[in-house]
C-alpha cells in the first residue's frame, strides 16, 4: 500500500506500509468449550436402583444367618422374611427391566470411559439383572419342590408338587453359589462407582447419587481453566509505536 508523505525537501514522495493494522488486535487460540455437565438417572430407576440394594442387602444377611440359626424357633419366620423378600425383589427386577425399555432415562457414557471399559460396564449391569431373576427362582423352586407348605409374606401356599429331594439339592447349590456371585458381582460394581468418585474425580456416580453432586466436577473445571487460558487476548499497542510493530518494547527502545 502506497501513501504521500512529506519529506525533509517540502517534496512529497511515496512511503510503502506492508503492514497496517488496526491498534488494538485479537488473538483466538483454541477456545475450548466448558465440559458438559451430564444429567442424572431419572427418579424412578435411581429409586428402584437403591431399594435393589437395600433388599439384596438384606437377603443376604438373612441367608447367612438363617444358615446359622436353622436349628432356632425363629428360624422358620427368619426364612419366610427371606422368601418374601426373594419375591419382592423379582417382581422389582421385572418392573425395573420394563421401565428400562419404556420410559427410563439413561445419561451418556463419560467421553472418558473407553469402549472396553463401557462394554465391561454392561456387561456387569446385564449379569447383576440376570442374578436378580435366577435367584429368586431357584431360591422358590427348591421350597416348593420339598413337597411341604410355605409361607410368603402373610400367605401360606400348600404343597404343590411331589417332593424331589435330589433336585432339591442341586437347587440348593446354586442358590448358594448365585448368592456369592451376586455379592462379588454387586460389590465390584459399587467398588468401581467408588473409584470413579473419589480417585477419577468424574460424575458417574453422581447420576444415580445427584445428591453426592459436586458443584463443579474436575472435568468442568479443567474445561473453565482451559477457557481462561484460550480466551481472546487483546494486543494493545502504544501510540508512539509504529502499526503493525509487534516488536517487545526492549526491542523497539534498541532499535531506536
Amino acid at each position: 500500500m502506497e501513501q504521500p508523505a512529506i519529506g525533509h525537501s517540502g517534496r512529497p514522495h511515496k512511503v510503502i506500509s506492508r503492514h497496517i493494522r488496526s491498534p488494538m488486535s485479537t488473538h483466538l487460540v483454541n477456545v475450548a468449550p466448558p465440559a458438559r455437565v451430564r444429567p442424572p438417572f431419572d427418579t424412578l430407576t435411581i429409586t428402584f436402583h437403591w431399594t435393589t440394594l437395600l433388599i439384596v442387602l438384606t437377603l443376604f444377611g438373612s441367608g447367612l444367618l438363617y444358615g446359622q440359626v436353622e436349628e432356632q424357633s425363629w428360624a422358620p419366620p427368619l426364612l419366610q422374611v427371606h422368601r418374601s423378600l426373594g419375591v419382592t425383589i423379582w417382581t422389582l427386577t421385572v418392573l425395573r427391566l420394563l421401565w428400562r425399555v419404556t420410559g427410563a432415562r439413561f445419561p451418556e457414557f463419560p467421553a472418558s470411559m473407553t469402549p472396553l471399559h463401557q462394554t465391561a460396564a454392561r456387561l456387569s449391569e446385564y449379569g447383576l439383572y440376570a442374578l436378580l431373576l435366577i435367584q429368586p427362582a431357584t431360591g422358590l423352586a427348591q421350597t416348593i419342590l420339598r413337597g411341604r407348605p410355605f409361607e410368603v409374606f402373610a400367605w401360606s401356599i400348600p404343597s404343590l408338587v411331589a417332593r424331589d429331594l435330589p433336585l432339591v439339592g442341586i437347587l440348593h447349590t446354586a442358590h448358594e453359589i448365585g448368592a456369592w456371585c451376586l455379592f462379588a458381582l454387586a460389590g465390584s460394581h459399587a467398588a468401581a462407582a467408588l473409584v470413579h468418585h473419589f480417585i477419577l474425580r468424574d460424575d458417574v456416580l453422581e447420576t444415580m447419587a445427584p445428591a453426592f453432586r459436586r458443584t463443579g466436577t474436575p472435568d468442568a473445571r479443567a474445561g473453565q481453566d482451559r477457557g481462561r487460558r484460550n480466551r481472546p487476548v487483546d494486543t494493545v499497542r502504544s501510540r508512539s509505536t509504529p502499526c503493525g510493530d509487534e516488536r517487545p518494547v526492549g526491542e523497539r527502545n534498541r532499535a531506536a
